[in-house]
Formats: C-alpha cells, structure tokens, sequence
C-alpha cells in the first residue's frame, strides 16, 4: 500500500541554519534515502512559501495570491511517496525524516 509521508517543518529554522548545518542536514536526507530507497515511490522538496502563489477560481474568473492561504508555524516543505506493508510500518519510516527530528532550536537529534 503507498503512504505519502509529508513533511512539515518551521521555515525560519532552516532559514537560520549555517552552512554546515544545512550539509549535515543534507547527509542526513541521503543517509534516509538510502536506508528507504525500495520503499520511496517518490519524493520532491517544495519551495519556500514566499515564492508560492494560491490559485482559486470565483465567478468564472482565475484568481492568484502570493503565498499560502493561511499563516501556519509550520510549512510543508516536501514529501515522500512511500510503498509500506502497513501503517504502523509508514510511520516507523516517517519518524525517521529528519525534519521529524527539527526541535525548535534548530537541531536536529538522533
């Protein structure tokens, strides 16, 4: 069965990571990839919110907005398409992204 694993995490985290943070955070990403790479089906990072756009259409006409819709602490910020026996299987690689991870400091922990 496939399971989309979305990530969300608070953007000015990772806004204010350094250089160094930023590549352990990468490696950590990989290392992830590599230990799920028969499950993922798919996966994408998104773009930060400040170059989204929200389309709705009303009477007919296509109306755009900069940004998200609503103001939330946390954005998605990408995703894995995963094939899992379960749920409870799902989850157990979930809580392996590393965003999962993110305290509130900014640092991750394993």
């Amino acid at each position: 069965m496939q399971y989309l694993l979305m990530i969300y995490s608070d953007e000015r985290i990772w806004a204010g990571m350094s250089q160094a943070e930023h590549e352990a955070e990468y490696k950590r990403y990989g290392a992830f990839g590599k230990e799920f790479a028969s499950a993922i089906v798919g996966a994408n990072p998104l773009q930060p919110t400040s170059v989204a756009t929200t389309v709705r259409l009303r009477d007919g006409k296509v109306l755009t907005t900069d940004g998200p819709f609503a103001e939330t602490k946390e954005q998605v910020g990408g995703y894995y398409l995963v094939e899992a026996g379960n749920l409870d299987d799902a989850v157990a690689m979930a809580a392996k992204i590393p965003a999962a991870m993110i305290t509130a400091a900014g640092t991750g922990s394993n």
